[in-house]
């Protein structure tokens, strides 16, 4: 009995390691597989040995980038990217890896407008199962240095980056890892191989100006934001727009540049309202200027619209609830920041990414109590 039950394990333990073998050989062969090119340039496919001494470097280094490390130099880094482009190299996807999460990231993140883009993104991440982790990059346009290494660590299902952008060691860290991602209103013009979503901010500028227009006003202030984002200087485009279509002249002393925050319609209100040839109506390019400007109006004994009239952008909640109720541009940031998350998961899912394009969201007048007439 001792014997056949010697036997019996013998002939289990050789069926595990034979198993075991296969395993091992297959797990190899599949390292192999995603080390290997996925296509060839030309008639000749270049060994990681060869792109290693193209890009003056060593063939682990190539390794590492390949892989996705993260302790690499970001010249390096782009340096051999590059290389493994031209040659084809691409890292296999591994969904199951991934972290239930997508990564949002903001520009600044400290208004109401956020909670809109939030709330957006929550929609959708619940709907696929996910978490969202936020970030902000402290008012800077790309993120922290190392907060590429924190997101390739995390291995998210994408990235969102919104009135933000990347710089090219941290697009070239992503795609090595294989972690897709979108911007959401660039700041700046993201190129054509960014995929983005945002809304038709000149069209807004220009019916926002055009609405004042019709009723009557020829001095029409603007209080832009940040002439660095491309959102701010289209609705100021747009406003230009509306006026020298309408035959009126542009002043350009009646157009100030803020920052999209309440104090900066504050202060550069009172600026505009203190004139003695006071514009008699102002696009104030976002909601939280507008609620700024609402203030220095008061301060200065100017009642609205009887004084001046007021337009805002962005229809966010308070403009509603505000005394009066505030005309304004909607822009559809819930649905934006909802097109953006639904596009970073279909990337995710595609094993190669479709060509990325700009999406772009309407904009829409919304007429409340805050414009009539001037002197009406």
């Amino acid at each position: 009995m001792l014997v056949a039950e010697c036997f019996a394990c013998y002939f289990e333990c050789s069926g595990n390691l034979r198993r075991w073998r296969g395993f091992v050989k297959g797990s190899r062969r599949d390292t192999i597989a995603a080390m290997k090119p996925t296509k060839t340039v030309g008639t000749q496919t270049a060994t990681l040995a060869e792109i290693a001494r193209a890009a003056g470097v060593s063939a682990p280094t190539v390794s590492k980038v390949l892989n996705g490390r993260a302790d690499v130099a970001p010249s390096t880094r782009t340096r051999v990217e590059e290389l493994l482009r031209t040659h084809g190299y691409r890292r296999r996807r591994a969904e199951a890896t991934r972290s239930p999460l997508i990564d949002l990231v903001f520009h600044e993140l400290e208004s109401a407008w956020a909670m809109e883009v939030i709330r957006g993104v929550e929609n959708v991440a619940r709907d696929a199962g996910l978490s969202v982790v936020l970030s902000e990059s402290a008012g800077r346009l790309t993120p922290g240095r190392t907060w590429a290494d924190q997101v390739a660590a995390r291995r998210p299902h994408g990235v969102i980056l919104v009135l933000s952008g990347l710089d090219e060691s941290q697009r070239a860290l992503l795609t090595s890892r294989s972690i897709p991602f979108v911007v959401m209103d660039p700041a700046g013009d993201p190129g054509t191989d960014v995929p983005s979503i945002g809304a038709t901010n000149w069209q807004g500028g220009l019916a926002a100006t055009r609405h004042l227009v019709e009723l009557g006003h020829t001095r029409i202030g603007a209080i832009s934001g940040p002439s660095r984002m491309m959102c701010s200087r289209a609705r100021v485009d747009g406003y230009r727009a509306a006026l020298e279509t309408a035959g009126v002249p542009v002043d350009p002393s009646l157009i100030v540049t803020g920052d999209f925050h309440h104090e900066a319609g504050y202060r550069l209100g009172l600026a505009l309202l203190r004139r003695e040839d006071r514009p008699t109506a102002v696009f104030a390019g976002n909601d939280l200027q507008a609620l700024g400007l609402y203030e220095a109006a008061r301060e200065l004994g100017l009642r609205i619209p009887e004084d001046l009239s007021v337009v805002g952008f962005d229809d966010l909640p308070v403009a509603r609830w505000v005394g009066p109720p505030l005309t304004t541009v909607r822009q559809p940031l819930t649905e934006m920041a909802e097109a953006a998350a639904k596009l970073v998961l279909d990337l995710g899912r595609e094993e190669e990414s479709p060509v990325a394009t700009r999406v772009e969201l309407a904009t829409s007048l919304v007429v409340r109590s805050s414009t009539a007439a001037p002197g009406a």
